[in-house]
C-alpha cells in the first residue's frame, strides 16, 4: 500500500528492444535479480531474452513447484519475486506455489511461456493442452489465486499490460500471471525502445476518515485500565512495523506478537511479552493478553490454526482492529480508506502512557528454564537440540520453520534483534520450506545465513531442490528433524498414512552433491554430536551444511499436542442440524 517508486537505471533506448527485454528490465526496476524456473518449448525463446539482461540471473530449478516456493522466499527477503514456467504442465504445477504467495500476501511475478500467437482463436489441438481447442483452462485457474492476470498474444498493448500486471502486484501486495506467447518474445516494438514512466503507485488517504478513527481509537485505549498491543502478519504488507514500533514506544503498553508475526517486531523490545496463540502461547502472554480491557491487533489473521481451533477468548468488542487499509473499532464502527502506517503514527502522538499490562506481566511471568544436559550417549531430545539452536542466533541469521512441529519449537525462540524469520502459516504446504530456503538465501547472498528446521516428511516432497542450493553456493544450514514421519498430522489424526519411509538423508544430499560445489553432512544422534556438528557448521560458512537429526518418533513439543486436539476437535464438529 502507498507509494511504490524504484529508482534504478532506466530503460536506455537500443535499436532492437524486445518484449523479453523489456520484461526482464522491468522486473530489475523493482528489485529482481533473480527469476527462478524450469525451461520448456514455450518459453525458451523467453528465457534467452531474460538472460540478455545483465543484472537478471535464470536460477533454473528441479520442478516448477520449488521454483514457485524460491519465488516466494525470495520475495519475503527482497519484497518481490519472480519466476518464469512453461505453458499449463509447469503453470498448473506452479500454480500451488503461487497460492501460497497468495495467502502469504507476497508480490510474485509468474510468468508463463505461451503458445504461439497465431493458435489463440482456433480449432488447433495443442501439446501440454488437455486436449480441447480451448486451451484457457491455465489462465482460469490462476484467475482464482493472482490479482491480476494478462496474455501477451501481440505487442501493441505489450507494454501497458505488463506494467498493469507488476502494478497489481507491487499494490495489491499479491501474485500475478503474466502469459507471453512464445512468438513474441524476441520482437521489438517502438514502446520498448524509450524510457519507460517509472512504477509509481500511491493511494491518498481520506484524511477525514483517518481523524476520525484515531479519535474514536484514542478514545478507547486512553479510557482503557490495561490495554495491549498485537502485531499480525499484514503488517509486512502495511509496511507498518516501524509505526507499530513508535507507538509502543510511546504508549507503555505490553506488546504482543501473533505467530504468524513472528520476526516483523523486535523480540528485545522492553516491553514485548512473546506470541499470542490461545493455549499454546508464550507463558502468561494469552493471559495478560484476553484479560485486556481493550486490544489493539495490527493486521490480524483469525483461522482455525491461528485462533487453535476457534478457541482463543477474546471479544470483538474489545478488540480494535487495524488492517492495511481499514480501522474497526469494535462492534460500533469502521473506517476505510486510511493506510496502516498512518494511523498508527497518528495514533501515536494521542495516545497516553499507560504501563499497567506489562506490569501485569512483569509480576507474573517466570522466565523459561533452559533444559538439562543431557547423559552421555542418550538419545537427543527435541528441547535440547532448540537449546542448542538459540544459542546459534545472531543478527546475521534468519529463521526458515516448516509446516509441523518446528512451528511450535522455532515459535519459542527468542530472535537476538536483527534475526529474520519466516514460516508458511495461513497456507501450510509441507515442503515449502525447501524451495523458500534456495529463495531467501539466493535474494540475501552473503548477507544472511539461513537455518532452516524441516521435517524429514516434509522434505521428503521437496528434497531435490538441496542440489540447486549447492549449485549456485548457498550456505545456509539445515537441520532435518527424523523422527520417521508426519508428526503434526499424527496429532491431529493418527493413521498408518502418516508412517514414511526412512532414508538415509545424509546419502540423499551427499548423492546430490555428487562432487560439485560445497556440502558438509552430519547426523547428530545425541547432545555431544550436536554441539560438536554446529561448532563444524558454523565454521564452515561458505557451505551448505545439512544437519540430520534422529528423534525419537513422539518427542513432541507440549505446544502441539494441544494444538493438536483442538484442531481435531474443529475439524470433527458434526453437521449443523438441517
Amino acid at each position: 500500500m502507498g507509494s511504490l517508486h524504484h529508482d534504478v537505471e532506466p530503460l536506455h533506448p537500443m535499436k532492437e528492444w524486445t518484449l523479453g527485454r523489456y520484461i526482464a528490465r522491468r522486473l530489475v526496476e523493482i528489485g529482481v535479480n533473480d527469476v527462478f524456473g524450469v525451461p520448456g518449448d514455450f518459453n525458451l525463446l523467453l528465457l534467452d531474452q531474460l538472460l540478455a539482461d545483465p543484472d537478471l540471473e535464470l536460477r533454473g530449478c528441479c520442478n516448477e513447484l520449488n521454483a514457485g516456493y524460491a519465488a516466494d522466499g525470495y520475495a519475503r527477503c527482497r519484497g518481490v519475486g519472480a519466476c518464469v514456467v512453461t505453458f499449463t504442465v509447469g503453470g498448473l504445477s506452479i500454480i500451488n506455489a503461487i497460492a501460497g504467495a497468495y495467502s502469504g500476501n507476497l508480490p510474485v511475478i509468474c510468468l508463463v511461456g505461451a503458445p504461439n500467437s497465431n493458435d489463440y482463436g482456433t480449432n488447433h489441438i495443442l501439446h501440454h493442452t488437455i486436449g480441447e481447442p480451448d486451451f484457457s483452462q491455465e489462465y482460469r485457474c490462476f484467475k482464482e489465486v493472482t490479482c491480476a492476470q494478462v496474455v501477451i498474444q501481440n505487442l501493441d498493448d505489450a507494454q501497458e499490460l505488463i506494467d498493469r500486471a507488476i502494478s497489481a502486484a507491487l499494490f495489491q501486495s499479491k501474485p500475478v500471471y503474466i502469459s507471453v506467447c512464445c512468438n513474441l518474445a524476441n520482437l521489438s516494438h517502438p514502446s520498448f525502445s524509450h524510457d519507460p514512466i517509472p512504477f509509481t503507485v500511491t493511494q491518498g488517504p481520506n484524511f477525514k476518515s483517518l481523524e476520525a478513527a484515531v479519535e474514536a481509537a484514542a478514545t478507547v485505549l486512553n479510557a482503557a485500565v490495561k490495554p495491549v498491543l498485537v502485531a499480525g502478519s499484514k503488517m509486512r504488507v502495511a509496511k507498518a512495523a516501524p509505526a507499530f514500533q513508535q507507538l509502543a514506544d510511546v504508549c507503555g503498553y505490553a506488546v504482543a506478537i501473533m505467530p504468524d508475526a513472528k520476526g516483523q517486531i523486535s523480540e528485545q523490545h522492553p516491553q514485548f511479552i512473546g506470541t499470542y496463540w490461545g493455549c499454546v502461547s508464550s507463558s502468561c502472554t494469552s493471559e495478560i493478553v484476553e484479560s485486556a480491557d481493550c486490544y489493539l491487533f495490527a493486521g490480524p489473521i483469525f483461522n482455525d490454526y491461528s485462533s487453535v481451533g476457534y478457541s482463543l477468548l477474546w471479544s470483538k468488542a474489545k478488540c480494535i482492529t487495524v488492517q492495511p487499509d481499514r480501522v474497526t473499532i469494535g462492534e460500533s464502527a469502521s473506517f476505510g480508506c486510511i493506510l496502516m502506517k498512518d494511523f498508527l503514527e497518528a495514533l501515536a502522538q494521542r495516545v497516553e502512557k499507560n504501563t499497567a499490562s506489562l506490569d501485569n506481566f512483569m509480576r507474573m511471568n517466570v522466565p523459561s528454564g533452559i533444559p538439562l544436559k543431557q547423559k552421555e550417549g542418550e538419545p537427543i531430545k527435541v528441547l535440547t537440540l532448540f537449546k542448542h539452536i538459540q544459542a546459534m542466533l545472531t543478527s546475521e541469521n534468519v529463521v526458515i520453520s516448516e509446516t509441523g512441529d518446528s512451528w511450535f519449537n522455532c515459535q519459542k525462540l527468542r530472535l537476538p534483534e536483527g534475526c529474520g524469520y519466516e514460516f508458511q502459516m495461513q497456507y501450510g504446504s509441507i515442503g515449502w520450506s525447501v524451495g523458500a530456503t534456495l529463495g531467501y538465501a539466493q535474494a540475501a547472498g552473503k548477507g544472511k545465513r539461513v537455518i532452516s528446521c524441516i521435517g524429514d516428511g516434509s522434505f521428503q516432497v521437496t528434497a531435490q531442490e538441496v542440489s540447486t542450493m549447492i549449485r549456485y553456493g548457498q550456505h545456509s544450514i539445515i537441520f532435518l528433524l527424523n523422527n520417521g514421519g508426519y508428526t503434526i498430522e499424527v496429532e491431529i489424526h493418527d493413521g498408518p498414512y502418516n508412517i514414511i519411509k526412512n532414508w538415509n538423508y545424509t546419502g540423499v544430499v551427499e548423492a546430490l552433491h555428487n562432487g560439485e560445489g560445497k556440502v558438509w553432512t552430519c547426523k547428530v544422534r545425541t547432545e555431544e554430536d550436536l554441539v560438536a556438528a554446529i561448532s563444524t557448521a558454523e565454521k564452515q560458512k561458505d557451505s551448505l551444511c545439512f544437519i540430520e537429526v534422529i528423534l525419537y518418533k513422539h518427542d513432541t513439543s507440549k505446544e502441539l499436542l494441544e494444538w493438536g486436539s483442538r484442531v481435531a476437535a474443529a475439524n470433527s464438529r458434526p453437521p449443523n442440524p438441517q
